[in-house]
């Protein structure tokens, strides 16, 4: 695993030096514009912040944190992550590797959950968290200091509810309580492990769950870091097989697809030494293939193992041991799967932003060249003419340079109505009207104490939220074909080489927004809300799904802002260039006829400049195919010849 993650991280700093390269001449040809600019920074970003996340899901007692012990920590000859009979993990816990942070656990407490805040919301307020320091030099130590995930507090039901973690109408709710008439309740609500494991240094993100009932109640796992995470293995045990509530969080938030996998822990519980190895080894088939059944899967799909024998077989160097446990199978499916699904998705938005970026530099290459040419052509045509013919040309580029800033005068009033336009962009995709709207419905939410009036207020919501999305997209376009009719008039009336504006679409973030009402509509259908009052939890779904748009509108307002800046950026970069050919072919010609130089050396100067321009092609293809070559080279190769 540790190789996998290295030959990936190889390729992927391979890449990002052929792209710093790339964006090194292009800055030094003076090839590049704002468009340009901000296209390769955000390639670059990308790539460089680029994780890899995989989340452990399952009912308490199936042996996720054991799990991850034997995968990931096996080789510090202990358990690292709390495990043991009964809940271990009480919070939602991710284990990654941020170099801004010393090691350390940073824990969020659970009184946050009374606030209109998410865990997302938290997550830069290092003010509201709680950190410890991790004692890396001491394995026994440093399983103490993540201990702190399993800690938890007894509550009053009052309080319980506030936190929206006790449903009185639950015929079951009585059965949680003590002695004393309290309730058991996690002490953190999010634990967040920054800690140098060499794969978490090359960007695995580990996500450890609490219990099933946990995903129903932290919306933070429901609504962003389960449905975001590259990979997700869903943990059941070999002795129970798949309960109700499995299959519940199977279908809900989880389901088959790229990148899920089924577990099927705890298989040395069927081990029996008075059997044949043979008669295990059915059973076991038997119990993976009914586990498959029923969750609408291949057998194959589902990994049997053991996952205490596998880690008791690394720290003791067992590989018979190691083999009878499973584990390898798991391992292998997960990193063959996880890896190159994820280098694909990098690779398709990577060839995407080069192919934009490649037609940028040759359209501005081209122009020029071809201005270079048209120097040539009317300088190599003076030969033998007299000075009328000079003057007379001097004339018709004057005449050419007044009509190309006549045109640049009514440029000024597409300018007028760009910023118009992009105001009124404002005015659906803006935070103030996401802010009014997150008011609105909580305002609504407080009138309203019956599941039927919420559930209204936030399908209108979300309605809202679509129609300021499609209003918004609507006058992107309009932006857009404004923009293409002036690239085209430019192009076709004074013979500008312009690839056509900057595309820019809202449909990424039109795209979160549905797949969060679909994950509240499945958490909140209308047959549960006819059985059980689930107004406490309702509200707190809301703050995370108004922490999500949120966080979708923040983004889509960055990327416009980004694309208004840049979307005249080509055009004025061009328009800049052809007022200078103008200006120096006019002052050519003008020489000429002055006689202050001779015809030839100008012609000279202007072959050389063209031999010029030709090796930056030359240079700037080469480059590309470098930055090509790279996408496509093959980790392992890369890795080899390192």
């Amino acid at each position: 695993m540790v190789r996998d993650f290295e030959h990936y991280s190889v390729w992927r700093q391979t890449v990002v030096a052929t792209l710093q390269q790339y964006q090194a001449w292009v800055r030094g040809a003076d090839l590049t514009d704002a468009a340009t600019e901000q296209r390769l920074t955000r390639t670059l970003a990308r790539l460089v912040d680029d994780r890899l996340s995989v989340a452990f899901v399952a009912e308490f007692s199936r042996g996720k944190s054991e799990l991850i012990n034997a995968i990931f920590f096996a080789d510090y000859g202990q358990r690292i992550l709390p495990s043991a009979a009964g809940r271990t993990t009480m919070c939602p816990t991710e284990l990654l590797f941020d170099p801004s942070y010393p090691p350390m656990i940073r824990l969020l407490p659970i009184e946050t959950r009374a606030d209109n805040l998410s865990t997302s919301d938290y997550r830069d307020d290092a003010a509201a968290w709680t950190a410890f320091p991790l004692p890396l030099d001491s394995a026994e130590e440093l399983h103490e200091v993540f201990k702190q995930v399993s800690l938890t507090k007894h509550v009053t039901v009052a309080e319980a509810q506030r936190y929206g973690l006790y449903d009185a109408t639950d015929p079951d709710a009585a059965l949680t309580l003590d002695e004393n008439g309290l309730i058991e309740i996690s002490l953190w609500r999010h634990a967040i492990i920054n800690f140098p494991h060499p794969l978490l240094q090359q960007g695995l993100v580990i996500l450890d769950t609490p219990g099933l009932n946990a995903i129903g109640t932290e919306p933070e796992l429901t609504l962003n870091l389960i449905p975001n995470a590259h990979a997700v293995l869903f943990i059941l045990a070999a002795d129970t097989g798949v309960t109700k509530s499995d299959i519940e969080v199977w279908r809900r938030h989880i389901g088959a697809g790229a990148g899920r996998l089924v577990v099927l822990n705890k298989i040395d519980s069927m081990w029996d030494e008075l059997r044949g190895e043979a008669d295990v080894a059915l059973e076991i088939e038997r119990q993976q293939a009914s586990v498959a059944h029923m969750l609408a899967l291949e057998p194959d799909q589902v990994f049997p193992v053991s996952a205490q024998k596998a880690l008791v077989a690394k720290i003791n160097g067992d590989s018979e041991l190691l083999a009878k446990s499973r584990l390898p199978a798991l391992e292998t499916a997960l990193f063959n799967e996880l890896i190159p699904a994820k280098k694909d998705v990098i690779r398709r938005q990577l060839e995407a932003d080069l192919q934009l970026l490649g037609a940028a530099q040759k359209a501005m290459l081209s122009a020029r060249m071809r201005g270079i040419v048209e120097q040539l052509l009317e300088l190599k045509s003076l030969r033998g003419k007299n000075q009328n013919v000079i003057a007379h040309m001097v004339r018709r580029i004057d005449v050419e340079k007044r009509e190309f800033d006549a045109s640049l005068f009514k440029l000024q009033g597409t300018r007028a109505v760009f910023t118009r336009l992009s105001t009124e962009l404002y005015t659906s995709l803006g935070m103030d009207i996401v802010r009014e709207d997150i008011v609105q419905v909580r305002t609504e939410m407080q009138r309203s104490r019956f599941s039927s009036g919420l559930r209204q207020a936030v399908k209108q919501y979300f309605e809202r939220i679509n129609y300021n999305l499609e209003r918004s997209a609507a006058k992107t376009e309009e932006i857009s074909d404004m923009m293409l009719v002036m690239y085209r008039k430019f192009t076709s009336e004074h013979g500008l080489s312009l690839a056509p504006p900057m595309p820019f679409s809202l449909e990424k973030y039109r795209d979160e927004i549905a797949d969060v009402a679909e994950i509240y509509q499945k958490q909140f259908g209308a047959a549960a809300l006819v059985t059980t009052s689930r107004v406490a939890l309702m509200e707190k779904f809301f703050d995370s799904i108004a922490s999500r748009v949120k966080k979708s509108f923040n983004a889509a307002n960055s990327d416009a802002e980004a694309w208004l800046k840049v979307i005249m950026a080509p055009l004025e970069a061009q328009i800049r260039q052809h007022k200078e050919q103008l200006k120096h072919r006019l002052a050519s010609i003008q020489r000429i006829h002055d006689a202050t130089d001779t015809l030839e050396q100008k012609i000279e100067v202007f072959e050389t400049a063209l031999g010029q321009l030709e090796q930056q092609k030359l240079r700037l293809s080469e480059l590309t195919d470098d930055v090509n070559n790279a996408i496509h080279t093959d980790a392992d190769a890369l890795a080899a010849a390192a």
